[in-house]
């Protein structure tokens, strides 16, 4: 080293875990100046499928999954995160896209305070509203991320509304939320094992719109969809805006039970028979009984899909492109689904869906990844959206 030379300053390690309704994953990886991070190792536990779901049981199965997970982590000793993040999937957040407006008949001024103002009282409202669909959360919510997504002053677009006068205001944020008993269990399990309870929380559904949206720069409408263990999210993005997103609660488990109770099945057994199915390699005495459980499955999920965007739309078309994260040995399975004639006939869609998973195939240039780092989706992109927009903050 040079007399007159300054020490490099190391890439910072972080930790992420992704928390879904059916696995928690974590990824130990370099936050690098490039934007593109580098993950040394990653690990992934699945949450036990049980026949029935019961709230407080599936919180303890899933928090059992990040105890896992967490062992798993600390035992290779490749260092100590200096941040750790978690990324929830549904059921884990409730996000919402709010519009606030604000008329008067004199001017007035946009400023700070006022903004501030309007946004805890929108943040309140949402809070009751969860609070009364949700009985059994309690009283305790967190706020885990608020994005400013546009401001219009007077009906027009600014970038820079401070200190400006106007008569009509309207802001447009997206909230997410979680149960502060879920943060706060998950904040014990990570300082036990790391001595860290600064945890950044924040919703896939918008490290998943932040990524694809920088990746796929030529498509500012986009149907975000992440098929889950237990519900499907649908999120609609137009002119790269985060417009709505949505759920419904069934996504690969229900197929699971169901055949399950069909063939008088295990779980485990269901699954299997799914994937031969998938395959065909099921005996044809098998197949006979499979198939028409199958469609009927089909058939109900895409019902509840067809209603979902149904409620997103609000008179608007449909984008076209539909990017998916979903479990890579059921993507074609789903993508078969989607790109039904039925749903292609949807009279609110721009036109025939084109369908994009995000998978190693797209996503494998955006990270680096150390031997010991196994490709998974999610944690790809987790990744990405930390070490490009989560570690400014």
């Amino acid at each position: 080293m040079g007399i007159f030379s300054l020490p490099k300053k190391k890439d910072e390690l972080a930790l992420v875990f992704d928390i879904g309704s059916s696995s928690v994953k974590a990824a130990l990886f370099y936050m690098q100046k490039s934007g593109v991070p580098k993950i040394i190792t990653s690990v992934r536990e699945p949450i036990i499928l049980e026949d029935k779901i019961e709230i407080d049981r599936f919180l303890f199965l899933t928090l059992k999954a990040l105890e896992i997970v967490s062992d798993k982590i600390y035992a290779k000793h490749l260092g100590a995160p200096s941040k750790i993040f978690c990324i929830f999937s549904s059921p884990w957040h409730v996000s919402q896209t709010r519009v606030i407006s604000m008329q008067k008949n004199t001017p007035f001024v946009f400023t700070s305070k006022l903004a501030d103002s309007l946004i805890q009282k929108e943040i309140v409202l949402l809070k009751e509203e969860y609070l009364k669909k949700y009985a059994h959360v309690g009283n305790s919510l967190r706020l885990i991320e608020l994005k400013n997504i546009k401001i219009t002053l007077n009906g027009y677009e600014t970038a820079e509304p401070l200190n400006k006068k106007t008569t009509e205001l309207e802001m447009t944020i997206h909230v997410s939320m979680s149960e502060e008993q879920v943060c706060k269990k998950i904040e014990e399990i990570v300082e036990k094992h790391f001595s860290f309870r600064e945890i950044k929380f924040a919703p896939f559904t918008v490290a998943a719109f932040t990524v694809v949206r920088d990746l796929f720069t030529h498509q500012e409408n986009f149907l975000l969809i992440n098929i889950g263990g237990e519900i499907t999210d649908i999120s609609m993005v137009k002119n790269n805006t985060l417009r709505e997103s949505t759920s419904f609660p069934l996504g690969i488990n229900f197929m699971i039970r169901t055949i399950a109770a069909t063939m008088n099945s295990s779980l485990g057994e269901a699954k299997s028979l799914i994937s031969l199915f998938k395959d065909g390699h099921a005996a044809t005495s098998t197949a006979n009984v499979l198939e028409p459980a199958i469609i009927k499955l089909k058939s109900e999920w895409l019902g509840k899909f067809q209603e979902s965007l149904a409620n997103l739309s609000n008179d608007i078309s449909i984008p076209a492109f539909v990017y998916i994260t979903v479990d890579k040995d059921l993507a074609e399975f789903f993508g078969e689904v989607i790109k039904t004639e039925q749903f292609n006939q949807y009279t609110l869609t721009e036109s025939k869906f084109q369908i994009i998973f995000l998978n190693v195939q797209n996503l494998h240039n955006i990270a680096v990844f150390d031997k010991d780092a196994i490709f998974n989706a999610f944690l790809t992109i987790d990744s990405v959206y930390i070490n490009r927009f989560l570690n400014k903050m």
